[in-house]
């Protein structure tokens, strides 16, 4: 049936919870890429025969592949760009530094992109707020406090607060630091948030 591949990317997506990126299903994309074509070369040649022949009655027919070309291209663009506004989000949620698991389901394409987007984001927040810049990925939303308390969930080691001191972040210690420097760990899963 045509279109079944390019809709079952479409439904792929679809399933998976927000905030989620599934595995790059090549395969399924290449399949619908291979549809395309043989779609293409199906509709030239209808279309040098009724030029050539006068045959009208294949009219209908070139007509409906047409159809099923743009739609096919429709579902694989959809597919392609609801990945990478995940992964763009991935950036803000996770930092620079993405865990395994999700670059595990990202192609090189993806990767090459998201590493892109990184330095042009990277560079933007350095163009702000003077000689150090201004981290805009921070605070994602208003804080109620500028200090909080939190749990250290790995051995992490020294940790350089603003005032120059040093905390030891060892696995199950807590500390009260200021929110803006640990929401990045937190972020990491090395620190916790402890809601008292």
């Amino acid at each position: 049936m045509f279109c079944e591949k390019a809709m079952e990317l479409v439904r792929e997506l679809h399933r998976a919870p927000e905030g989620q990126l599934p595995a790059f299903n090549e395969d399924g994309l290449r399949q619908v890429l291979e549809e395309m074509k043989a779609l293409y070369e199906q509709n030239q040649s209808d279309v040098n025969e009724v030029k050539s022949g006068g045959q009208s009655d294949l009219i209908p027919t070139i007509k409906f592949r047409h159809c099923s070309l743009l739609r096919n291209r429709r579902c694989a663009v959809a597919y392609l760009y609801d990945r990478l506004l995940r992964i763009r989000a991935l950036r803000w949620e996770y930092g620079s530094v993405l865990p395994n698991a999700l670059r595990f389901h990202m192609s090189a394409e993806e990767m090459e992109w998201f590493n892109r987007y990184k330095k042009s984001l990277a560079t933007y927040m350095r163009s702000l707020g003077g000689d150090e810049g201004l981290d805009i990925t921070q605070d994602m939303k208003p804080p109620k406090s500028l200090y909080i308390e939190v749990r250290c969930l790995k051995d992490y080691g020294e940790f350089e607060v603003d005032d120059g001191t040093s905390v030891l972040l060892k696995k199950n210690s807590q500390h009260f630091l200021p929110r803006w420097k640990c929401e990045q760990l937190v972020r990491q899963g090395i620190l916790e948030h402890v809601l008292s």
